[in-house]
């Protein structure tokens, strides 16, 4: 089973559409790699109410450690912590992916494409 780390960018995004987003790239990844796959959940909805940026650097590179594959996500690369997870990856021999495309979300019972 391949481990995966999820790096994406989270500012301005509810939880609901950061999950959705999720996990519409895990179901792409495992159709791609032809297996399945442990999502290492990087996802910190319980992180202390006063922490920085560089906390949830710091756990994010601890999880990455961990990681058989980094997938980046939308535009990772304009946000500064996707840029050095990323970085990280690369430089530490962890395999990378992308996943661009942004999830389908009901609207009125009918299923568009988000905006």
């Amino acid at each position: 089973m391949v481990r995966v780390f999820i790096s994406q960018p989270m500012r301005d995004k509810t939880n609901e559409y950061i999950k959705k987003e999720r996990r519409a790239a895990i179901e792409r990844v495992k159709k791609e790699l032809g297996e399945d796959v442990e999502v290492i959940d990087s996802f910190f909805e319980d992180a202390p109410h006063d922490a920085k940026p560089l906390w949830f650097l710091g756990k994010s590179f601890e999880l990455l450690s961990g990681a058989d594959v980094a997938l980046f996500i939308g535009h990772w690369y304009e946000y500064r912590g996707c840029k050095l997870e990323h970085e990280a990856a690369k430089q530490y021999g962890v395999k990378v992916m992308y996943y661009d495309e942004k999830p389908k979300v009901e609207t009125d019972g009918f299923i568009t494409a988000s905006v």
